[in-house]
């Protein structure tokens, strides 16, 4: 059996056997108001890291009836894309889904979990951020951000978009490609290693930009090519797998310190059953998509990884980012879950 499907049945039986298991409830006074918990995130309905916040409300509310209205934001309506760590510190936001790279803007020395080619698969994601890297990494972002990391979800293996087909083995092969990042100098400098012309463009810009020719090319899992519809304005599908990208589902400090046990209990559970559901479906998608964009007229083509591989590692060794790593913090990764 594959690790894949191992981790797909593993996780199917973990959401099931805790989703049904009967949880112990506080009797609330009949007058009590309900604790609104507000969760911000520019996710669009459709996408498996939104619908999952759905199993993360209906499991809440059902486990501790009466006692909280939690309100989901989707489409960045209340808060802007990358404001929400700030947001949460400063006590306007309750829970909100943030990025390795949102953490790094004010945590440095975890830069190297914005790094290229440094999480395996969806198995060894689990296995760094729920073992022992996982908790010391979790309470820095506790202890220095003011929130408290719930659980994480896989959010897909990133691949390469391009507008038209080129033959692309490595990255020397991208010279001069404006390939679409995000705007931070993580994601730029991602864009770097991979030895393209990294180009910042907001993600509802992207589409746009494909077509009028403002940009080659994008990189994003293949569920968001798919939901985006991406394949509508681009030619080819480059299958780096440079990034196992992940998401974090987190609450402020302020909303965590007023909770009891029981009810920090009850959200761990949910978070970790959201992210679940969010996992199987995902993995399951990712599987399929490749008929898919074939169907849709696209060129697939699978470069040389390894030397992908060994050209965007041996940039971010050489980097100003390394240098904040905690030491012995990349052998402790590449270690887990073997």
């Amino acid at each position: 059996m594959k690790a894949r499907d191992v981790l797909r049945r593993g996780l199917s039986a973990a959401a099931a056997a805790m989703f049904f298991a009967p949880v112990a409830m506080t009797a609330q006074p009949a007058a009590a108001e309900k604790m609104v918990v507000r969760i911000s995130t520019p996710a669009v309905p459709g996408d498996w890291h939104a619908e999952q916040l759905g199993v993360f409300k209906e499991y809440v509310e059902r486990s501790l009836p009466g006692q909280f209205d939690v309100q989901i934001f989707m489409n960045a309506t209340l808060f802007q894309q990358g404001t929400e760590p700030a947001q949460m510190m400063r006590g306007n936001l309750d829970m909100a889904m943030i990025s390795a790279q949102d953490i790094a803007k004010q945590l440095p020395e975890y830069s190297i979990f914005t790094s290229g080619y440094l999480i395996r698969d969806p198995e060894h994601q689990q296995a760094v951020f729920y073992g022992d890297v996982g908790k010391e990494y979790f309470k820095a972002v506790s202890d220095k951000m003011e929130v408290t990391i719930l659980a994480v979800a896989y959010l897909g293996t990133r691949q390469l978009n391009l507008r038209d087909v080129r033959d692309v083995k490595t990255p020397a092969d991208l010279k001069g490609v404006k390939l679409r990042m995000p705007g931070s100098k993580d994601w730029l400098f991602l864009g770097e290693a991979l030895g393209a012309n990294p180009t910042p463009v907001a993600f509802n810009e992207i589409y746009l930009a494909l077509k009028t020719g403002t940009i080659d090319g994008q990189d994003n899992p293949l569920p968001t090519d798919q939901k985006a519809k991406f394949y509508e304005v681009s030619k080819q599908i480059v299958l780096t797998n440079h990034l196992v990208d992940g998401v974090f589902l987190a609450i402020a400090n302020k909303t965590w310190s007023k909770f009891n046990d029981e009810q920090k209990q009850v959200f761990t559970e949910a978070s970790r059953i959201a992210a679940a559901f969010n996992n199987n479906n995902r993995i399951r998608d990712e599987a399929k998509l490749v008929d898919f964009f074939k169907s849709q007229g696209m060129t697939i083509t699978v470069p040389d990884r390894e030397a992908f591989r060994k050209h965007v590692q041996k940039m971010y060794l050489d980097s100003e980012f390394s240098k904040t790593w905690p030491a012995g913090i990349l052998d402790r990764i590449n270690a887990a879950g073997k």
